[in-house]
């Protein structure tokens, strides 16, 4: 009764009000801002090649800030969450999928900002962020409670629960068969030794594989896991794009129809208005759940970055969408539409769509998507025990935080064997429990942004005319 209860809530708060919120804030955002994610994603991109952004002494970089949380938003939803959106809403989704890629931008980039502003400095002159500290030190001390709230449910919703379980799950259907798990002396006599099937024995085996390296990464703090995901994230999406660049050369001829099909059932409307928004719905909804742009992780890494500047931070941080939701979930939405079957699926199974287009398309490209997948799940570990280590250092204390990161890498094990049942849903909840704050924050404290903004171009105005006039004192 209470898993039903917790999981038919979760659905409900994780449904429309979720998407609302994030879309309907995130537009708000955008305008409000003057469109500057889209005004200034030039001036985005030349900060990424800035000396400042790379500069970090002993913390860490604009650049390695952003890898880091591309890192944790980069996993198994630009690929299975872009599969099941198409299952549902057919090509038009992917459209909606970059419309809220926009928005999300401009959402980052507003966390981006006021994490900078806000930053709690600790005795060691290391800088921490969050939503939980633009709330304490912008808002005052009135939402302290708002701040707390954020905390808890970041130091639980940030547990990966479905990466641990579903990569393990994509493992096992991947790489294994019945007969081959009873055959194996080690799983059969772990399984007969525990009284559990051979599969769950390999479970437990994959957990405990998965727990070990994400240990080797997070054990060595923020600097070690941004170091990881500075190269990391380039490799994994590099070879991705390697893969669809396979597959497009090799159905080029279908590549113009395909990007028809996006645009003409993005504003479809011989199935009425009610289709129209429901292809929208589904599109905006999945690249919101993609790219947490809302949900306040970002401002917990961006807010660790060594960049002094507000608006540099800022720019940096809305670049995160327009990597996950927008060029890895094309990239993904491109492959499965060339070569993927999507009247014959049986249920909304995401991962195993992709993974049958790259098959059908690569040989052995089943395989070579499965070691992507691992790179991805893997990557969002990193920096997820890094958001929940934060939370719990800001409720517990920086001695007790440390503790916090092994109940972490234990819950990688447990998760990979046990069914997910009410812990999906809790974590669900934990979710949006993060971003109602992170929004109504954001929303609250919108003016300091837009200070900042006119703050910046005033400096680059004055700059451009020093540069202009050298001789003038």
């Amino acid at each position: 009764m209470v898993t039903v209860f917790i999981t038919e809530l979760a659905d409900f708060v994780c449904g429309y009000p979720l998407f609302i919120l994030l879309i309907g804030g995130g537009f708000f955002l955008f305008f409000n801002s003057g469109m500057a994610s889209l005004r200034m994603l030039p001036d985005a991109l030349r900060e990424l090649r800035g000396k400042q952004s790379r500069e970090s002494g002993s913390q860490i970089s604009s650049v390695q800030a952003l890898a880091s949380v591309v890192a944790a938003t980069v996993g198994m939803g630009n690929i299975a969450g872009v599969a099941i959106a198409l299952v549902m809403g057919g090509p038009g989704a992917i459209f909606w999928m970059w419309v809220s890629a926009l928005v999300g931008m401009s959402t980052k980039f507003h966390e981006g900002i006021l994490t900078t502003i806000h930053k709690h400095t600790d005795h060691n002159g290391r800088s921490h962020g969050g939503t939980m500290f633009i709330i304490d030190k912008g808002l005052g001390a009135k939402w302290h409670w708002m701040a707390l709230t954020f905390a808890f449910a970041g130091m639980l919703g940030t547990l990966c629960i479905m990466n641990a379980n579903q990569l393990t799950e994509a493992i096992v259907s991947t790489f294994t068969t019945p007969e081959w798990l009873e055959k194996a002396p080690v799983i059969s006599g772990m399984a007969s030794y525990l009284g559990w099937s051979e599969e769950s024995a390999f479970r437990l085996l994959t957990g405990i594989g998965i727990a070990i390296v994400v240990t080797t990464v997070v054990i060595g703090g923020i600097k070690r896991i941004a170091k990881v995901a500075q190269w990391l994230v380039p490799f994994m999406v590099g070879l991705y794009f390697i893969l669809v660049f396979y597959v497009i050369i090799t159905h080029l001829s279908d590549v113009p129809s395909v990007f028809k099909s996006i645009f003409t059932n993005a504003f479809n409307l011989r199935a009425g208005w009610g289709a129209l928004a429901g292809i929208a719905i589904i599109g905006a909804r999945r690249a919101a759940l993609v790219n947490d742009a809302g949900v306040g992780t970002a401002t917990i890494m961006h807010g660790a970055s060594a960049n002094p500047s507000p608006v540099r931070e800022g720019l940096v941080a809305m670049l995160g969408p327009s990597i996950d939701s927008g060029l890895v979930c094309t990239m993904t939405a491109i492959a499965i539409l060339l070569c993927g079957d999507l009247q014959s699926v049986d249920g909304v199974k995401g991962l195993d769509v992709a993974m049958k287009a790259f098959g059908n398309a690569i040989p052995a490209g089943e395989y070579m998507l499965m070691v992507i997948v691992l790179c991805f799940s893997l990557s969002s570990m990193f920096s997820y025990s890094f958001y929940g280590n934060r939370c719990a250092a800001y409720l517990f204390g920086e001695s007790k935080a440390r503790w916090y990161t092994w109940f972490f890498i234990a819950t990688l094990v447990i998760f990979a064997v046990m069914p997910l049942g009410i812990a999906i849903g809790f974590c669900d909840l934990f979710y949006a429990l993060m971003a109602f704050p992170t929004m109504l924050t954001l929303v609250l404290l919108r003016h300091r942004v837009t200070e900042e903004i006119k703050a910046f171009r005033g400096q680059a105005k004055t700059k451009c005319a020093q540069a202009a006039s050298p001789g003038r004192p």
